[in-house]
């Protein structure tokens, strides 16, 4: 069951004083505001400023002006317009990446005030995995939400790599994801252990077997999730052990499309198992799955966070109750950590 997005909408409005030299012809520069470094994240992350207006709950001619506004105090052009959407020029992309940073250091000093008061609440940004997400997160989000309301919780699918520099960015707070994850930046808290299922087509000679060997593989196509995915490289060594072939002239982009091209016959796959119990019937399934070195080949999933990260109440509240679904939900699935 997927989880549904949303964005968080900031609705602080501090001022920071900027003396700053305007643009020829225009007034001399006043307060830039976080509510326009917010929407011009906005307008950077979609390329288009009615999209970018929705996201930030305004009108379109509301957001033009912000954004005129901005560049006013800046004294620079950061966005071009044209029909291709909204382009950022090369000084908007160096102001938003500052922006990002700017808009992290308010969330952090929003969630020390928070915390100040004793209290769980807020709005924490959470990335996760499409491989991961759909399957694990709704259950850890239903007890959130039942034992405490007040906290929201924002998140985002996106592949292991991509994720990994969204936190770094200060796009997100925490993440769930494959490990592991090498930074120096970085705290990780191990959550489980989960097997990987082997899948073929129900036509395979290999669909109707008790147990499939390590020899039997050999010389076996195997499909896999393109580079961005951690269990690309994880499969890419089963294949080098089992004499496999890592099939080079397709990469998955989900774990649907990695399923819909095993059940064609393209090749094997091997598929994480809390998505087999969500995803593949056990009776009319498109695939069949079949044991395979006793479930002792397995991928370790955890929460990563920055060091710095102030949020640590939050974390370890999302932690504990994510090892409790582990433990209660998926005990049979799954290895706790």
């Amino acid at each position: 069951m997927p989880v549904a997005l949303s964005e968080c909408h900031c609705k602080v409005d501090w001022k920071i004083q900027f003396n700053l030299r305007a643009k020829p012809g225009s007034e001399m520069p006043g307060d830039l505001t976080l509510k326009q470094l917010l929407y011009f994240v906005a307008l950077a992350d979609t390329k288009h400023y009615r999209k970018a207006a929705e996201r930030v709950g305004i009108s379109q001619p509301s957001l033009s002006q912000q954004i005129l506004g901005l560049e006013g105090v800046l004294g620079l052009d950061l966005v071009e317009r044209g029909q291709r959407g909204a382009v950022l020029t090369p000084n908007g992309r160096a102001v938003l990446a500052q922006a990002r940073k700017v808009l992290s250091e308010v969330d952090v000093l929003r969630e020390l005030v928070d915390e100040a008061k004793g209290g769980i609440g807020g709005t924490i940004r959470m990335g996760s995995t499409p491989t991961i997400g759909p399957y694990f997160l709704p259950y850890v989000m239903r007890h959130l939400h039942r034992e405490h309301p007040s906290l929201k919780i924002v998140v985002r699918d996106a592949a292991p790599r991509v994720l990994q520099d969204e936190l770094l960015n200060g796009r997100h707070d925490l993440i769930l994801t494959q490990l592991p994850v090498s930074s120096a930046d970085v705290e990780v808290r191990r959550l489980f252990r989960e097997p990987l299922k082997l899948a073929v087509a129900q036509d395979h000679r290999f669909a109707s077997a008790s147990a499939i060997r390590d020899a039997d593989l050999a010389g076996q196509d195997v499909l896999a999730l393109s580079e961005t995915y951690l269990l690309h490289n994880q499969i890419v060594d089963l294949c080098q052990q089992l004499g496999a072939n890592l099939r080079q002239d397709y990469e998955g982009t989900s774990l649907d499309a990695l399923r819909q091209m095993t059940a064609l016959d393209m090749g094997l796959s091997f598929l994480p198992a809390l998505y087999v119990q969500s995803e593949v019937s056990k009776d009319d399934g498109d695939v069949a799955i079949l044991p395979f070195r006793g479930d002792r080949v397995t991928r370790s999933i955890g929460l990563v966070w920055r060091r710095r990260a102030s949020h640590r109440k939050v974390i370890d509240l999302i932690g504990r109750i994510a090892r409790t679904v582990a433990e209660e939900r998926f005990r049979s699935i799954v290895k706790v950590e």
